[in-house]
C-alpha cells in the first residue's frame, strides 16, 4: 500500500518529535523568563515582556520562521564578514526549533503568568516569614503549585506546537511531512501519504492528551479530595 516508503516516513517521525521536544524545552525557558518579567516590579522588564508577547502572537509562525532562517542568516553573515570571519550556514533544525521555541515561549509566558497569579500571595509571604529565601520560596512553594495550574494551558500549547512542526519542512528540514511529500511525488498518491501522516499526528496528540491528562489528575488529586470533604 505504501510501496516501501513507510519506514522512511516513520524515521521522519523521529525527526518531527525531536523538533517538538527541543522546541518545547526552549519555549519553556522563554515562557518562565517572560512570566517572571511580567510579574517583576521593574517597568522595563514588564514592558519588554509585554512587547514580546504582543508582537510574537500577532505574527504568523511561518513568517517568523522565514525571517529567522533567511533574514537571520543574512544578518549573521554580514556580522561575520565585518569581523573578517567565514560564512556561517544556519542549520534548518536549529532555525526551526529556535523559532518555534521563541514563538511558543510567548504563549507559555501567559500560561505561566496565569498559573503564578493563581497562587495565593499569602503563601509566599508565609514562606518569607518562616525565613525561606526567595529562591527557596520559588522552589518549594511557587513552582510545585504553578505546575498544577499550568498543565491545562501547557497541554494546549504542546498540541499546537506539535502541529506547527510541519511548518519546518518549508525550510528544507527532512521531517515526516517532507518525506511524505517526496513519497507522494514519486508514487503520485498524495492522499495516501498525507492521510498517513495525518493519522500519525492524531495518534501522537491522542497519546499526549491521555498522558498529560493523567498527570493533571495526579497533580490535582489532593485538591479534589479536599474539595470533596
Amino acid at each position: 500500500m505504501f510501496q516501501g516508503y513507510l519506514p522512511m516516513i516513520l524515521d521522519g517521525l523521529r525527526v518531527t518529535l525531536s523538533i517538538a521536544f527541543v522546541s518545547l524545552c526552549i519555549a519553556t525557558v522563554f515562557g518562565m523568563l517572560g512570566a517572571s518579567a511580567k510579574l517583576s516590579s521593574s517597568p522595563v522588564l514588564r514592558h519588554t515582556a509585554g512587547a514580546y508577547t504582543t508582537v510574537i502572537r500577532a505574527l504568523p509562525d511561518l513568517l517568523l520562521m522565514l525571517i529567522v532562517f533567511y533574514g537571520g542568516q543574512i544578518l549573521l553573515n554580514r556580522f561575520t564578514q565585518a569581523q573578517g570571519l567565514g560564512y556561517i550556514d544556519i542549520d534548518a533544525f536549529a532555525a526551526g526549533t529556535v523559532t518555534l521555541g521563541f514563538v511558543f515561549g510567548a504563549y507559555l509566558t501567559e500560561t505561566f503568568r496565569g498559573a503564578m497569579l493563581a497562587i495565593p500571595r499569602g503563601q509566599m509571604e508565609a514562606g518569607h516569614a518562616m525565613g525561606l529565601s526567595r529562591l527557596q520560596v520559588m522552589r518549594d512553594i511557587v513552582i510545585p503549585q504553578m505546575v498544577r495550574h499550568a498543565i491545562p494551558g501547557f497541554t494546549n500549547n504542546w498540541l499546537v506546537l506539535l502541529k506547527a512542526t510541519a511548518l519546518i519542512s518549508i525550510i528544507g528540514l527532512d521531517d515526516m511531512v517532507h518525506r511524505a511529500s517526496l513519497a507522494s511525488a514519486a508514487t503520485r498518491e498524495p492522499f495516501t501519504f498525507y492521510a498517513l501522516i495525518g493519522l500519525i499526528y492524531l495518534a501522537v496528540t491522542t497519546v499526549s492528551i491521555v498522558t498529560l491528562g493523567a498527570l493533571n489528575r495526579r497533580m490535582s488529586r489532593g485538591i479534589r479530595a479536599e474539595a470533596a470533604r
